[in-house]
Parts: structure tokens; sequence; C-alpha cells
């Protein structure tokens, strides 16, 4: 039977154990999520900042070292490829630059299609801009989905989502290689536009879920390129009568134009402690759009001149060339389109550009030429497209264009410079024009940085942010009266965040639908401006109401209450909490005027009472009629309590009303797309992990591959080496030389398809040659050195072994020699103190006689043969060893294989060198004597009289008997005070002075025996 201490110690050892582990996961799992990523979205390119402990915040580079990547993924497409292979993934300018080859494998700028369905006109749009591409409507959802000609006819589809979660996984194996060995990067902020409906957020989020990522939040364009401007500056502080500063964000991108009125301001608030503090605050007033007006749409107008120009050339008009005909070719289109945006960009800073292209369709060169005064007359309608979007801002925001500090640009379409003068011309004042951002990353380090506040991991800047909705909020319901009825909860400029109560009288269970107004001007979903997004259904509320009534409650007094708000990180619609409240009439207890009292001064506040939020808005809405109100619930202020209390006592008991809350089960739907099964999410997350492995199989076979094929030409320059013909045969250099020669052609033959594993098994046969001559010609490099090292540390050794057994038999003389003078001084004593007068002290004489009695002390020898033994041991091996092996090593020819090897020649003189070393470092250790000690048996053997005043002699005479070694050298570093060990300067420093104390030491011993 184990006993209980037993079980006790196993116990607490299995505890500690456990602590540990949790401590290791705890470490680890801090460690994974201190990185956050901040992506910006774009149309045509996309971006990443990364911010962990060492990175504050920083641009996550490409593979080819660029600030952004351009939107776009390819499949190239394989050859060899076998059924169920995965083909090879390129992202960025590398897919971009493939779309001439494979047209129909390139995929860009698809974020424009983003939760919209395949039929919609924007989707049809570009799929006629890229016509080789298979555009599908994805069965379950209708949105839009491609089949890819890379795979197999029985592959499913991928839908946008998918290919932009690629993008996404892309962005995280950059910014983990950045972050370092050890970090996982999940938690990302992502900006999205501000006229993205919810269906469009839902596609972003579903994306991100697909890439394995976890959506902190949802950040608007215009508020994440405030946040950066905010994070380099202080505002005024309304707190102290400051005015707050507004600012109009205008960022035109590739694929839309968008509008955001902010505002930016301090506020000095309450901090730990009774100090205060200054926070600063940049809250969205007003925002405006038009989701077509960018860089694209100006694209699309040089490729329809360059289209219109081609086809009225003269190879063109004899070859019969339509338009249509160029614009439904795959690599025609893709050509006009890359060069289109790279002439546009040109324009931007010179007056005129050219492009050619070679063999565009059927065989026809063709030469376009543009000038910037051409290119804006083809321009001129969307001149006009501008300020729209930038009326409606200020227009929702309720100020005047003269209200704004300034207009900060963002975007790359921005620098045009027809937009630029309409933009003066808009502001009135040009001084107001602002270039004060990074144009192109001041969104994404506004996400970064919003992922970092979000994140527990850091501390950043106390900057307080505010969205507002976008779009309309509503609900409908049937009410207590069979009727349909509607109710707008948050307007387009309602903060996100804030919550409002909803009232209803239905006494049985029924469904809300909550909808967003998105207007058929958006082009989004087909079917009526309010998109349900929400629908909650009751489960409780009929036996609710029942159990309420049932308590007294009349029915006109029972009210469904919920808590509604807009999720301040995504913006869709949630329930805060749902109960059923009724207000009984009943008689007033006895103690109530004690209860009042307690109300009065905060104490005995029933639990179930409902809390009262400073931000919420209470809606009340009507049973009976839609235009009417029910009236508000009134809580008895404490003065009226009291005072109802104390005529209860005078006049006897009253009645008075007692508040009954009972909590509401309901359920909640997602309107819209349906959301993907549990199976179809599973198997999409598959398929991208099955990509990944595919994509690491196939990188890592390349390099098998490169390997092999380098080492091939390696080889041609080993066979040619003077010193690798010097330790190889001739049989042997044959045999490589044919190896070599039948791998490469089988690497260019039947060996282009091959598995990683023959590559490696190829490289393999070749260093199974390559490695022993090698091996042969670096030891006879190396080992003449090495040879003469240990040969050197064989001579130290022996000579230290030498002068220790010198030190070691000094010392056994010196201690005969003090042992024969103690024993002569001894029997004199004896024979001078004998007489009539033995046992009367004589002062004089005790203090002489003590004084001829300090001889010295015998030294005890730093070395004993017990430590000089192993190290005489260690070097007659090493000697035996050597003197064994040397002659046959020198017996062999440069091709046969070493038997001494460079490996034991460093091992052994290593091991020499630590043996003397800890011999060395023994009389470094021997603890110092302080004088006190030294002269404590002198002052014994006198007398209290000698003590006193012939103390200092003894003491002098002791201290010539010191231990060699064991005096107190200045600055000496003793091993084993601070762990370190000494320097070889020390060492010899030290070394110096033992022997100087053992020269002072024979002098002593002469100058006694004389």
């Amino acid at each position: 039977m184990t006993s209980p201490t037993f079980r006790s110690s196993q116990s607490k050892g299995f505890s500690t154990f456990l602590i540990f582990l949790i401590f290791c996961l705890f470490c680890a799992s801090a460690q994974a999520a201190s990185a956050v990523l901040g992506i910006d979205v774009g149309t045509e390119y996309i971006k990443a900042t990364l911010v962990k402990p060492g990175i504050p915040l920083d641009i996550v580079l490409t593979k080819d070292s660029r600030r952004k990547e351009t939107s776009a993924v390819c499949f190239k497409p394989d050859q060899n490829s076998q059924i169920g292979d995965f083909p090879e993934r390129v992202y960025g300018s590398d897919a971009v630059a493939l779309a001439a080859r494979f047209p129909g494998d390139v995929y860009p700028n698809l974020k424009a299609l983003l939760g919209l369905p395949a039929t919609n006109s924007k989707v049809q749009e570009y799929a006629a801009r890229h016509p080789a591409l298979k555009l599908e409507e994805e069965k379950s959802r209708g949105t839009a989905a491609f089949r890819s000609r890379a795979f197999g006819a029985d592959e499913e589809p991928w839908m946008v989502e998918e290919i932009l979660a690629m993008e996404f996984q892309s962005i995280q194996k950059n910014s983990e290689a950045l972050a370092g060995k050890g970090f996982l990067v999940k938690d990302v902020v992502i900006t999205v536009p501000p006229y993205f409906s919810m269906e469009e957020k839902r596609a972003i989020e579903l994306a991100a879920d697909l890439a394995g990522l976890r959506v902190l939040s949802l950040l608007s364009d215009g508020l994440a390129v405030g946040l950066n401007y905010a994070t380099t500056r202080t505002f005024p502080s309304i707190t102290e009568g400051g005015k707050p500063e507004h600012h109009l964000v205008f960022d035109m991108g590739a694929g839309s134009t968008k509008a955001t009125v902010l505002r930016f301001q301090g506020r000095t608030v309450k901090a730990t402690g009774s100090s205060n503090k200054t926070i600063q605050e940049v809250q969205v007033l007003g925002t405006g759009w038009d989701r077509t007006l960018g860089g694209d749409a100006l694209n699309a107008i040089i490729v329809d001149d360059m289209i219109d120009n081609f086809v009225a050339s003269k190879g063109a008009k004899a070859a019969s060339v339509t338009a249509e005909a160029v614009k439904a070719h795959g690599r025609a289109a893709a050509k006009l389109w890359k060069e289109a945006e790279r002439l546009r960009q040109v324009l931007s800073a010179n007056t005129e550009t050219q492009a050619s292209f070679e063999g565009l369709y059927d065989d026809v060169d063709f030469r376009y030429k543009l000038s910037r005064a051409g290119f804006e007359k083809l321009s001129e309608s969307f001149a006009g497209r501008v300020s729209p979007a930038i009326e409606a801002a200020i227009d929702k925001a309720g100020l005047a264009i003269d209200d704004l500090d300034s207009i900060i640009l963002h975007g790359g379409a921005v620098r045009t410079p027809f937009i630029q003068r309409q933009l003066e011309k808009i502001a009135g004042n040009s001084d107001k024009i602002r270039s004060n951002v990074n144009a192109d990353e001041a969104a994404v380090f506004g996400a970064g940085f919003k992922a970092a506040g979000l994140s527990p991991s850091f501390r950043v800047k106390d900057i307080k942010t505010s969205e507002v909705a976008g779009y309309a909020i509503g609900m409908k319901w049937i009410n207590v009266h069979e009727k349909p009825q509607h109710q707008q909860l948050f307007k387009p400029q309602s903060l996100i965040g804030v919550e409002k109560t909803v009232t209803f009288k239905n006494q049985n269970d029924f469904s809300i639908a909550f909808y967003q107004q998105v207007g058929s001007d958006e082009n989004v979903l087909p079917g009526p401006a309010e998109k349900e997004i929400l629908t909650l259904i009751t489960k409780n509320l009929t036996a609710g109401v029942a159990e309420l009534t049932g308590k007294g409650c009349a029915e006109d007094d029972i009210l469904a209450k919920f808590g509604v708000r807009l999720n301040a990180d995504h913006g869709n619609v949630e329930i805060t909490h749902a109960a059923l409240h009724c207000d009984l009439e009943e008689e007033e207890k006895k103690d109530s005027v004690v209860d009042s009292v307690k109300g009065l001064f905060g104490f005995g506040a029933k639990k179930d009472a409902q809390e009262v939020l400073d931000d919420t808005e209470a809606v009340e809405i009507a049973g009976s009629e839609p235009e009417s109100s029910t009236t508000s619930l009134a809580t008895p202020t404490a003065s009226s309590a009291l005072t109802s209390a104390s005529l209860a006592a005078k006049d006897g008991p009253k009645m008075t009303k007692r508040l009954i809350v009972i909590p509401l089960d309901y359920d909640v739907e997602i309107k819209g797309y349906p959301p993907l099964a549990a199976k179809e999410l599973l198997r999409m997350k598959g398929r991208l992990t099955a990509f990944d492995d595919s994509d690491r199989s196939r990188s890592l076979r390349e390099e098998s591959l490169n390997q092999l094929e380098g080492f091939t030409y390696r080889i041609r320059d080993l066979i040619e080496d003077p010193s690798f013909v010097e330790a190889s045969t001739d049989a042997e250099r044959s045999s490589l030389e044919d190896k070599a020669k039948a791998v490469g052609d089988w690497l260019y033959g039947d060996g282009a398809g091959a598995t990683r594993d023959k590559l490696r098994a190829k490289l393999k046969e070749l260093k199974d040659i390559v490695n022993p001559i090698e091996k042969r010609r670096d030891e006879a490099s190396k080992r003449p050195e090495q040879l003469y090292s240990l040969q050197q540390a064989l001579n130290q050794t022996k000579g230290f072994i030498d002068t220790v057994r010198g030190q070691i038999e000094n010392a056994a003389s010196s201690v005969s020699s003090a042992e024969l003078k103690s024993s002569t001084t001894t029997n004199s004593q004896s024979t001078a103190t004998s007489g009539d007068f033995d046992g009367l002290e004589d002062e004089e004489t005790s203090s002489a006689t003590a004084s001829q009695a300090a001889t010295p002390i015998p030294v005890p020898p730093p070395y004993t043969e017990e430590d000089v033994k192993p190290v005489e041991e260690l070097y007659d091996s090493v000697l035996a060893w050597l003197t064994e092996k040397l002659p046959e090593q020198e017996a062999l020819p440069a091709t046969a294989d070493p038997v001494i090897l460079v490996q034991d020649l460093v091992q052994r003189a290593e091991k020499l060198q630590k043996a003397g070393m800890d011999l060395v470092m023994k009389t470094m250790k021997i603890p110092r004597q302080s004088s006190s000690s030294k002269s404590k048996a002198s002052k014994t053997r006198t007398s209290k009289k000698t003590k006193q005043t012939k103390g200092a002699k003894p003491e002098k005479e002791a201290q010539k008997a010191v231990p060699q070694g064991s005096e107190d050298i200045p600055n000496k570093k003793v091993v084993g005070e601070d762990d370190e060990m000494p320097t070889k300067d020390e060492i010899l420093e030290a070394s110096r002075k033992s022997k100087e104390a053992e020269r002072q030491e024979k002098q002593g011993h002469k100058i006694d025996e004389l």
C-alpha cells in the first residue's frame, strides 16, 4: 500500500507539472496572439500591415519585396499534371503577367463581385471584360463562381470568396515570414467601402474565414484614413472650449469613388485614480460614393478607343476584324487592359504616350498613340461625376463646403490631372486640397492601428472612433391587430454600437424582420429596397403572457421589450436582450416605508429591475395603430415613493406597482443568401488546404530538381579540379562522369515530371561518389595544421606536468626542513627553561621565547599526486594513439580514406587544453586568508601584556608563512564568485605573482637558517 507521504508527493509533482504545462501553453498562445494584421482590400491592389512586439507598424512586403500586391490569382496549367492534381498558383503581378498566355485562368479585381448574384449587370460587365473566364452561378447561393480549365471537368467551380481567400492566405504567409519563427497571424482588421451592403460585408468575412483568419473588425476606408491621420496629431479639446476640426477624405481608387466627412476633436475624460486625460475622437458624420467611378472606368475608355483605332487600321480592315471579335478574344482583351492601365498612369505625369502590339488579333500588329488632352476629352463625362459623391457626404453631415478645414486625398486615381482640377473647382480654394497622408498606404496603416487597439497585447494612442450605419435599418412585423407594420430604427447617419430598446404589445409569439434600406440605384440585389438581413422569432412569448396574466397582470400592461443595436465590429443587427415587462398593481406591504427609504439611498434594488443605459434610446411602438405610440413607462421617483410610503403609514395600506420581468427565448435566422452548410464549408476549407499542400509539395520538388540539376553542373567542375583529381582514382572519376551525364539526359527526358523522391534518389547516387572524395581532399588540406596544433598541445602538457611535479617535490622538501628545525628549537627551549625558578613568569623572557618560537608554518603544496595523475594518463594515451596512427597515415596514398581524421585531432587537442586549464584553475580557487586569521596563532601564545605591546612582530612573522598562491592579489578573478572564467592575461598575471611569492618564500627560509 502506498504511503500517504508518497501519494502527497506524487500529487504535488503532478500538480506542478500541470501548472508548468498550462504556463507553456499560455505562453505559446500569447505569443501566437501577439501579432495582428491590417488589410486594405482594394479593387486593383491589396496591402497589409503587421503589428507585433519589435515591429510597431510595418508594411508586409510581397515575395518580390513590393509594398503592395496586385489583386490577382492565376491557376497555371501543367501539361504533365494528372487527374486530381492541383495546378500551380501564382499571385500578384506575376499572375497578371500570365494573363496573355492563360487568359482563362487569371482572376483579377474580384472585389467588385463580392456579394453579388451571377445575374447582376456588374458581374456580366466583368465577364465581358474578361471573355476567356468561364463564369457560372453557384448552386446554393446564386453568386458568381468560375470554372477553371486547369482542373478536370468534374471539379466544382471556385466561388469568388474562395479565390479571395487564397489572396488572404498569401498575405498571411508573407506576414508570418515577417513576424518570424513562432508567430501565427490570425487576427485581422479589414477595410471595406462605406457603400458595402450587409451581403458584401458577409462575403468579406466568409473569405477571411476560409483563409483561417479571425476578423476583429471591418473598418470603412474613409475612417481608416482618418484614423491614420489622427495618430500623429492632437486636436482641440471640446471639454476646454476648443473647436473640432472637419475634414473630408476623398478616396478614388481603381473601382470606385468615396467621400467621407470626419470630425476630429479632443475630449478630457476621467482616468484611473483622480487624474484626467485627453483622448482623441474621430467620428464619421456623412458618406457619399460612386460605385463605378474609378481607374477601371477610365481604363475602359482607353480600351474602347484602342479597339476603335485598331479596327479602323489598314491591317485590321484587310482581315475584316470587328470590334466585337476583338473584345471577345481573351488574349487580345488581356493585352489591351494591361496596356490601358499603363497608359493612364503615364499620362498622369506626361502629356502623351504610346503603345505597340505585335500580333494583337489575327496576326495584325497595332501601334497606338494617346495624348493627355485626348484622354481628357474622352473622359469629359466622368469629370462631372466627382462632385455628387462629395455633395452627398457634406449634406448628410449637415455641413457646407466652407466648414471643411481640408480635403484629404487618398487612392491611386486622385493623381489624374483632370480629377485634381475638378476637386479644386469644388473646394473653391486649392489650399484646401491636402496631400498630407500617404495616398496609397494611409488606409492600411489605419487598419493596422485599429487591429493593435483591439488586441490586448498592445497599448496604443487612445483614439476613439465612431462609424455610421451607411444605410437605414428598419424592422417590420405583424402587430397585435394582425396588421403589417414598419418602423425605422437607424438612419444612415446613426452611429453603430448604440443600443435602442423597442417595445411591442403582441400577446402571442411572433417574428420581427430587420432589413437594410438599399436603393435600387445601388444595383446590388434584385427585388425591393428593403433587403432583409435578420429575423427574430420568439419562442415563449405566449407562455410568458399567460404566466403574467395568472399573476394578476392586465393584458394592456404586458409589454415585450427588445434591445437592438448595430454591432460595432461589422455593423450587423444584433439583439442584446429580450423580456416581458409588467407593472403589477398590488397592496403595499407594511415595510414599504423602509423599502422606500432604502430605495431613496440606492439600497435594496431588485435584481430583476431593468438597467437604464445612458446611451440607450427607447423606441416604443404601438400595437393598435401604426401612427400612434404607447404610453411611456413611468418610474416612481424617490421623493414620490417616500411620500406614498409616509401616507401609507398614516392612512393604512395603499396600492402600488411592482415590475415583473420574464426573460424571452428567441431564435435568430440570417436572411439574404443562405449560409453555407457545414458540410459545404468543410469541403471548401479542405480543398484550400489540399491546394496549400500541393503548393508546398511542388515547391519542395522544384527545390530538389534545382539541387540535382545544379549538382550535375558542379560535377563537371570537380572533375577538372586538380585537388579533386588528386584525391580520386581514375575509376571513380570515370563512373562519376558517366552517371552525371546519364542524370542530365534523364532530367530533360523522362525525369521532367519525376517525383521528389526520385529526384532525391538520383542526387544521393551522385553524392555517394562525390562525398568520400571531397572528404579525403578536405582532410588532406586541413590535417597538417591540426596535427601541428595537437603536437603543440602535447608539448605544453608535458612541460606543465614536469613543472607541477617539481613544485610537489619542492613542497615536500620544505615540509621536511620545517619539521627538523621545529624539533631542534623545542629541545633548546626545554633545556633553557628548566631550573629553580620554574613556573615563575618573566615577561621579557616569555616574549623573546615566543618570538623565537614563531618559526615558518609549512606550506601545503598547491597540487597533489591525485591532481596530476589524470592529466598524465591523458597525455600518455594521446601520445600513444598519435605514435600508432601517424605512421599508418603517412603510408597511405592520397586516394585512400584517412585513418587520422581532423575531427579526432581537434577533439584530443581540446581535451589536453581543458585538462591543463582545469589544473591551473585549482590554484585560482584557493580561498583568501585574512591577515587577522594569519596572526591569530601567534597572538594566542603570548600573554595579555605581550599582545598589547608586541603583537605586531609575530603578525609579520606569521605573514611570511602564507601558503603559496593564496596571498591577496589585487583585481584577481576567483572562479566561482561570478561564474566567469579568467582571461588569458589574468591567468598569466596570477602565475607571475605565484612565482614571485615562491621566490620570496625561499629567501625567507634562507634568512631563518642563517
